[in-house]
């Protein structure tokens, strides 16, 4: 059993182990591969395992022995899922391992527009505290509390519930967006009957929802004012959810008060991307699902699939 390792340096820089995969096949490991090498890296493969290399049709057309697909994420747009069905081969992901990894993510990301902890943290270390003529100093407008304040989540899934109870625990009121609505609505807690419903009445903003054809690009300028000119928009989720050049201009035009992204449209994004430039907005390079527990969840889960399906039974199939 030919198992190839696409791009596996995301998910382990060396604090982790492959053996559970060498104990279940002949590995052949990549730390990254470019598109256009997958077909030779690839071609007697029976078992991929990838993160962001795209599988396309014309790939699964040249993997004639290809017969499973193992996504190192929750997210599975990169691969034809419909097609690798039609050609019999399973596809499998990983749910829910970094659920409290990226809901402490969406707090990390609040908390800094909330604080203005990064300024306060370089003003002090370049010597500002020490020559200040007060006791103390800050930021005009930099600390707000979140008690009292609404948080509105799109996608209340695991994460978005996760979410959810954190951001009562900080004494704020949830209101969410989701198709399934499987949770029972409180005191602090209900679901709104739209999107616009939504973005009026919330003060922070979380995108908690997987991407689809149908909500790419659903935080547009549309959209965006229809939100409070002192919200916040937080994206953890996927970054095509929000077009960029509009959310930029909302930024400085004041529309909205800032901004909190761990993903963008394109990752790595262009060095020039204008996103870069705004004010009131905090970027992280996609790391809310990189935590050491949760990458370890992830590994343990990738091998227990691949074990599952060498069975004959298997599990976290997305393309059923």
């Amino acid at each position: 059993m030919r198992i190839v390792i696409l791009d596996g340096y995301c998910l382990n820089h060396g604090d982790l182990s492959w053996d559970g995969f060498f104990r279940l096949g002949s590995v052949q490991y990549y730390d990254r591969t470019a598109q256009e090498d997958i077909v030779k890296r690839a071609i007697d493969a029976d078992i991929i395992i990838t993160n962001k290399c795209k599988i396309t049709k014309e790939v699964i057309d040249s993997l004639p022995k290809l017969r499973y697909i193992g996504v190192l994420a929750t997210g599975f747009d990169v691969i034809d899922t419909d097609y690798a069905k039609k050609k019999n081969i399973v596809v499998t992901n990983i749910p829910t391992y970094g659920t409290d990894s990226v809901v402490q993510m969406v707090f990390a990301l609040i908390l800094e527009l909330y604080t203005s902890l990064s300024y306060h943290l370089k003003t002090v270390k370049q010597g500002d505290w020490a020559k200040c003529p007060d006791y103390c100093y800050y930021k005009d407008g930099g600390l707000k509390e979140l008690s009292s304040k609404t948080m509105g989540i799109i996608g209340y899934g695991n994460i978005g519930s996760g979410v959810g109870r954190v951001a009562q625990a900080f004494g704020m009121k949830v209101i969410a967006l989701d198709k399934f609505k499987s949770h029972k609505e409180t005191a602090t807690f209900r679901y709104a009957d739209s999107l616009e419903e939504l973005l009026s009445e919330s003060d922070i903003v979380s995108l908690n929802c997987p991407l689809t054809k149908e909500n790419r690009k659903m935080i547009n300028r549309d959209t965006l004012s229809i939100m409070k000119n002192s919200a916040i928009l937080i994206n953890t989720a996927r970054g095509p959810l929000v077009d960029e050049e509009a959310l930029a201009e909302a930024l400085n035009d004041g529309v909205i008060a800032g901004a909190g992204l761990d993903v963008l449209e394109k990752e790595p994004p262009r060095a020039d991307s204008p996103i870069f430039k705004v004010k009131n907005v905090a970027i992280t390079p996609h790391i809310s699902w990189a935590t050491f527990e949760a990458r370890s969840r992830l590994m343990e889960i990738a091998v227990d699939n691949l074990a599952s399906f060498l069975k004959g039974s298997p599990v976290n199939v997305v393309n059923i």
